[in-house]
């Protein structure tokens, strides 16, 4: 079943130096654009990290340090991806928990200004896993009924996410051809920053979703213990994260 969009749509994947959001980079990023009529870009670009890839990350992706040392850094392309990814929606595989949060933090690194929150995000691993609890090569053969060939190749790893969406979409009678709708299927959790240090109650109130203040509003906490969000400034935690606290501050201060 081909993709129902209103939008331009972009899968995309990253090759990183590690899994650590707030400290790792990307290495490489991937993806195919697909517009409302069918058409097709591809992109893939590797990425000079600014530090040395760990040998356990080249041993998964197979880029090492010499591959990359001549080759942009983020921030050189920061706004060429930036304006692509603008006015879509997005779609990868464990994007919405990896992907999506690390390339927010490379944007913010690049201070390239580019909400990735506002888009909507498809999780193909989160719609999988609530149906199939499986691998990308699993779903890649359960859907599709092809072996993944170079598994952790960005672009093989990239054009089989897409095969694989628009499997599902045959597959589940019951699985809206929507992406606003796909996006909301995707998420396990109600995030209002993307590492899910903070969340939307059920009465969508900002709450923190960790540490002493677990479950209480944010702007509460701001106003009963202003400490804590210096505390959280000078943390270990994604510039991501500290941006959403910093906006929920600054409105509290103007109302």
């Amino acid at each position: 079943m081909e993709l129902n969009l209103k939008k331009p749509i972009i899968f995309f994947d990253l090759e990183t130096t590690g899994t650590d959001i707030s400290k790792d980079r990307i290495v490489e990023i991937c993806y195919i654009k697909v517009y409302p009529d069918g058409r097709e870009t591809e992109y893939t670009k590797r990425i000079n990290p600014g530090m040395h890839i760990p040998e356990v990350a080249s041993a998964v992706h197979g880029i090492y340090d010499d591959d990359v040392k001549d080759c942009p850094m983020f921030k050189d392309v920061a706004k060429e991806i930036a304006n692509e990814f603008a006015g879509c929606d997005v779609a990868g595989f464990n994007s919405n928990r990896f992907d999506l949060p690390l390339l927010a933090e490379e944007f913010l690194r690049a201070q390239v200004d580019i909400d990735l929150s506002r888009l909507d995000a498809i999780d193909v691993q989160v719609l999988y896993h609530k149906r199939e609890p499986r691998t990308l090569s699993a779903a890649y053969r359960f859907y599709c009924g092809k072996e993944l060939e170079n598994a952790h190749s960005a672009l093989a790893d990239t054009r089989a996410t897409y095969e694989v969406l628009k499997a599902q979409l045959d597959h589940y009678s019951d699985m809206e051809n929507d992406m606003a709708l796909l996006s909301k299927e995707s998420s396990f959790t109600n995030n209002v920053d993307f590492a899910g240090r903070i969340v939307y109650d059920e009465s969508g109130r900002e709450v923190f979703n960790f540490g002493k203040y677990k479950g209480m509003p944010v702007d509460a906490v701001l106003d009963r213990d202003p400490g804590y969000y210096g505390w959280m400034m000078n943390g270990d935690f994604s510039l991501n994260t500290k941006q959403v606290l910093t906006r929920i501050k600054l409105r509290g201060i103007k109302r």
